[in-house]
């Protein structure tokens, strides 16, 4: 059985059209499962009915002309159900519809299944016998099995037109809307230009090679071809991004040193294989290693890492990419887009991304966000080889894409983009204003810094501290743990550019799946394994010469250190950990180093730190809540899984509930709270935080400006109100609309994209 079903699915990928897709699929299954009919309803457009889209064994005239309403018939009744109907006599049963330009009076067995895609029942799948039977169960589970399948075909066919084709009958364009992750913000309307890597790894074979010598000399070259071309991609984008954005390339060729995946494979090559073949094998654990590791940022280097491997592939294979032609508002889409990809765009030409894997924290999201490119990451379902050359939506705020879009939305998105320009020009006369509510409440806005290109923004953008440093960026790019010396140069730099700012420093926050290439670790589970402050505890000597380095750090400067640790689940790692704080202290300090003290807080982003909160303020300086990974850890959803991403709601009543809870503990103590994460960087979120008491929200810069005008524009006593108000909801999408609504009764409806309330005339094509 397993064998029919690949072989009618292998059928039905390499039809030439939709339509021959689906008489394919129903010509196979008649054959596989020996039955005499076999059809396929898919529902229509205006979700009025059931389209008779495929038949074998019934009138075919009727294919593509007759419908059923929904609910009417067996068809509707399996719709309705949405799960499978089985009848030994099918004209017997109350519902039976009888259609007779279809011609299916004498078939007395039936089976219908519902083709389902992210809970939308998009058809019916049936089967039917003229002889009185019911289906087995076998028969029975092949169909379930088989709709699962096509529901995607169906699905791609919605976002193409395809659907359409079926019919002679003028219908309403569909726009059909595909759900990734927000990259970048804003949105873009566009033509796709689909991005194909130039090699592929897998396909690569182990070989033993005839020369040695020759094959490094080739290696050799390949490399020095790709360090050529990061060097031409970084001189392209030296105009148009600051200098320490460009540093993102030095990260490319860093990884083509000798002492990082060159000097790998040129030690397989040594040992006999050849070039392609080590080139294969080294950048497989490499990939392997990063995709392992639970930090999102460091999670994505994975897709540099393939960036360079298929890049010098291209070399090895002398393959060179073929000219594309990229229209004025070029959205580029690609399975895995990459830095290098942009590079191939004229930079006037580039009006949005779409990449079916990576998420915001990807290098590519990173420096869409530096060039004001709205971009979408994770959008898995976006049928990319169906949409070439086609008009594109892209949603950049809420990580949506829109296929196949009427005049009507593209219309009303490209209205929303101009007025989002227009919107972001205004907000640049905030810069030097404070975050000061209408009824006098102060609020503090950082930002959350991960590379030296970060700086320069953020202080664009009126920045007035950093709420987190990830440390982690140095021990990632080097092949050792960084020397307290290159620690202290690199902390210093971001210190003395936010000078007199306060600058907030997370400790290292690696292990369990997110290890470092020269400090391995595997475990089972290691969402829930040795990480973050519990592998610098066990490991007193990192942990010591990285807080000795931010303490030099910060010598002779007014700004304030604070150094926050993360994925704290116990008191007792709090009080270990400030042990080893102040004694780091008192070291630099009998060095003769003249430093001020530093403050010390801790991340609230488990459940355990939530229920603890007061105990942790009596402790420590300041809280700060790790918005992020603490929905992530209370809803137990992956928020970088495409999947299950829209489970992930950071306005869940459970999630705002515990965020009160922390606040509340904190001011109890008398000690600053702060949060850190998307939420912050969010209107609705950054209103009902201050509501809450939050007294620092640090958040991406591009977020900043926006969240400062809504602030600016609102009263506290306002805000009180609304908190009051949802935390007695008990949905986070009531609680969304509330809060859209008020800011919009309060004036402040610019942040309210109003495009959301368009959704339900909108087929959800994935999710």
């Amino acid at each position: 059985m397993l064998t029919l079903l690949q072989h009618i699915v292998q059928d039905v990928a390499a039809a030439p059209s939709f339509r021959e897709a689906l008489d394919l699929l129903v010509r196979d299954v008649n054959e596989a499962l020996g039955t005499e009919v076999c059809s396929v309803y898919i529902r229509n457009a205006e979700d009025s009915g059931y389209l008779f889209a495929a038949n074998e064994g019934l009138n075919r005239e009727a294919v593509g002309k007759s419908t059923m309403r929904l609910g009417e018939g067996l068809v509707g009744l399996v719709g309705g159900r949405a799960e499978p109907v089985n009848l030994e006599d099918a004209v017997a049963h109350p519902q039976y519809h009888y259609m007779p330009e279809v011609g299916e009076e004498p078939f007395h067995a039936f089976l219908g299944v519902p083709i389902i895609h992210h809970r939308r029942v998009l058809g019916v799948l049936v089967v039917q016998q003229r002889e009185r039977r019911k289906f087995d169960e076998s028969e029975e589970a092949f169909l379930i099995t088989l709709s699962a399948q096509l529901a995607t075909v169906i699905a791609h066919a919605e976002a193409t037109g395809d659907v359409q084709e079926l019919t002679n009958a003028e219908h309403e364009r569909v726009d059909a809307r595909f759900e990734g992750l927000a990259g970048s913000p804003g949105v873009a309307v566009g033509s796709v230009v689909v991005m194909h890597p130039p090699a592929n790894l897998e396909a690569v074979p182990d070989r033993q090679c005839e020369n040695i010598t020759v094959e490094l000399i080739i290696f050799d070259r390949a490399v020095n071809s790709v360090r050529n071309d990061i060097r031409r991609i970084s001189e392209q984008f030296s105009e148009s991004l600051p200098r320490e954005e460009l540093a993102l390339f030095d990260v490319y060729l860093h990884m083509l040193d000798d002492d990082a995946l060159t000097g790998d494979i040129r030690d397989r090559i040594r040992r006999g294989q050849w070039a392609q073949g080590a080139l294969k094998q080294v950048i497989a654990e490499h990939l392997r290693r990063f995709q392992d590791m639970e930090d999102e940022y460091l999670r994505e280097r994975a897709s540099d890492v393939r960036d360079l491997g298929l890049r010098v592939l291209a070399y090895l294979q002398d393959i060179r990419a073929k000219k594309v032609h990229f229209p004025k508002d070029t959205v580029l889409v690609g399975e895995d887009v990459t830095p290098g990809m942009l590079a191939n765009i004229p930079s006037d030409h580039l009006a949005g991304i779409v990449s079916l894997g990576g998420s915001g924290n990807s290098h590519v999201a990173i420096l869409a966000r530096a060039l004001d490119i709205p971009a979408v990451m994770g959008a898995v379902d976006v049928p990319l080889y169906q949409i070439e050359g086609q008009r594109l939506v892209v949603d950049g705020h809420y990580g949506e894409v829109y296929t196949n879009p009427s005049e009507k939305l593209q219309t009303q998105f490209a209205s929303l983009g101009e007025e989002e320009r227009e919107f972001a020009e205004e907000l640049d006369e905030l810069k030097p204003l404070k975050c000061i509510t209408r009824d006098g409440y102060r609020t503090l806005l950082w930002v959350n810094i991960g590379l030296t290109g970060d700086i320069s923004r953020s202080l664009d953008r009126g920045a007035e501290g950093i709420g987190l440093f990830r440390t982690e960026v140095p021990f990632m790019t080097q092949d050792r743990f960084p020397t307290e010396e290159e620690q202290r140069v690199l902390y210093r730099g971001h210190m003395e550019a936010f000078e007199p700012r306060p600058v907030t420093m997370r400790t290292l926050d690696v292990g369990g799946d997110k290890s470092l290439s020269y400090f391995p670790i595997a475990e089972e589970n290691p969402f829930l394994g040795w990480r973050g402050i519990r592998v610098t505890l066990d490991h007193p000597e990192i942990f010591l010469a990285q807080v000795r380095a931010m303490i030099k750090a910060n010598a002779g400067l007014d700004g304030l250190l604070r150094i926050m640790l993360p994925m704290v689940s116990s008191m007792g790692e709090v009080d270990d950990a400030m042990d080893l704080v102040k004694r780091a202290y008192r070291e630099v300090v009998e060095e003769g180093v003249e430093v001020k003290e530093p403050s010390i807080g801790v991340m609230v982003e488990v459940p355990s730190a939530v229920y603890q909160s007061r105990e942790l303020a009596r402790r420590v300086d300041f809280l700060a809540v790790g918005s992020n990974d603490l929905t992530q850890y209370m809803l137990a959803v992956d928020r970088n899984n495409p999947r299950v991403a829209e489970l992930y709601q950071d306005t869940h009543p459970a999630v705002l509930r515990a965020l009160r809870e922390v606040a509340r503990n904190a001011h109890a103590e008398g000690k600053g709270i702060g949060i850190c994460g998307e939420l912050a960087g969010a209107p609705i979120g950054a209103v009902l935080l201050m509501a809450m008491g939050y007294q620092v929200l640090s958040m991406n810069a591009t977020n900043l400006p926006k969240v400062k005008w809504v602030l600016r524009n609102i009263k506290r006593s306002d805000a009180r109100r609304m908190v009051a108000r949802v935390l007695k909801m008990d949905t986070a999408e009531e609680i969304s609309a509330y809060m859209q609504n008020e800011l919009v009764a309060a004036g402040l409806g610019r942040v309210v994209p109003s495009h959301r309330d368009h959704h339900s005339n909108i087929a959800v094509a994935g999710g």
